[in-house]
């Protein structure tokens, strides 16, 4: 009886260790090198790329843009082309003009 207990106990035990086990990462996955990061950002202005720019750069890089405004000035683009001034970003709505105030030095058209 005390066969049986025990083996209904270290058997799950002891599978469930192999399993993670097995699907642990080995070391072999890890890059052996930095990756690096690209970004959308002009290195020599340090400016943001109003045209070429994710969402996730804009939201990074800009005061007072979030998720869902990074993803509208995307959207907006998508829509309606590349951007021909900063000033275009008026047309978004939930920018105003102190939020453009605000990263004017921060984003550039090209």
């Amino acid at each position: 009886m005390r066969n049986i207990v025990l083996n209904y106990l270290l058997l799950p035990l002891f599978a469930g260790l192999s399993f993670s086990v097995a699907a642990a990462p080995g070391a072999s996955t890890m890059p052996k090198e930095p990756v690096p990061v690209v970004s959308q950002m002009d290195a020599a202005a340090g400016k943001v790329n109003l045209n070429t720019a994710d969402a996730l750069t804009l939201q990074k890089e800009l005061n007072g843009i979030g998720k869902a405004k990074a993803e509208a000035i995307v959207a907006y683009r998508d829509a309606h082309g590349p951007f021909a001034s900063v000033d275009e970003l008026l047309e978004i709505k939930g920018i105003g003009t102190a939020l453009l105030e605000r990263n004017r030095d921060k984003v550039m058209v090209e």
